[in-house]
């Protein structure tokens, strides 16, 4: 499900662009039936297995490609900036964008400028290849790496709190935020899911606990195209 697209689609009005030019990239895809669990059910539901790490290089995992939306010059990061805004910033040439509203939920931030926001992979590529990626196809990987169709795969969060994580899983790194701990570990949980990757023991153990914390907390996910 591509997600929405409407408001991408008016943030890049504002650059006036004509609206024959925004054609989404997978209107053609077929949906696929979201499931919800709790989070609890949904830790459970994660296979267990040693991870991988032989022959990864983030090279293996292109990004940023053209994005959801052809014809809007923006690529991936450009449009999750755009979506993830809470003031919408002007777009100009080349997919410049000036001024904007952001909210980094990791370390609960207000940013108001584009360049101090990294776009995190939920996952991280690394973690994504240690727990089954490197046995897909670049193809597979490539849309990994750019995934709009999930609200919680690329998240606009502070260059700091985003180089903090860097490659760690939920054993080794929590967002800072103590309000921010429960909507992590669904989003990390469901992110897996989507993408039908594995977790290791000592991690599985770890959201397991944390899990405790976050009784009310369901993970929706949809499985990747």
């Amino acid at each position: 499900m591509i997600k929405n697209l409407s408001r991408i689609a008016t943030a890049v009005a504002l650059a006036l662009l004509p609206a024959t030019m925004l054609t989404p990239a997978h209107a053609a895809d077929t949906p696929t039936a979201a499931e919800t669990l709790p989070l609890a059910q949904a830790i459970n539901r994660l296979p267990i297995a040693d991870e991988i790490r032989d022959g990864y290089s983030r090279d293996k995992f292109k990004h940023w490609n053209a994005g959801e939306i052809r014809g809007d010059g923006c690529d991936t990061r450009k449009e999750v900036l755009i979506h993830e805004a809470i003031e919408p910033p002007t777009i100009g040439p080349n997919c410049s964008l000036t001024g904007g509203t952001w909210w980094s939920y990791y370390d609960e931030v207000t940013v108001t400028e584009a360049g101090q926001l990294d776009i995190d992979h939920m996952v991280p590529l690394a973690e994504a290849w240690d727990s089954g990626a490197h046995a897909w196809t670049a193809q597979r990987r490539e849309a990994y790496a750019n995934d709009q169709g999930a609200e919680e795969s690329l998240l606009a969060v502070t260059g700091t709190t985003n180089r903090s994580k860097g490659d760690k899983d939920p054993a080794e790194w929590l967002p800072p935020a103590p309000g921010a701990l429960c909507r992590y570990l669904s989003e990390w949980t469901g992110t897996k899911l989507r993408w039908d990757l594995t977790a290791d023991e000592t991690e599985q153990a770890r959201l397991a606990d944390l899990a405790d914390e976050c009784t009310d907390t369901v993970v929706t996910y949809e499985p990747a195209p």
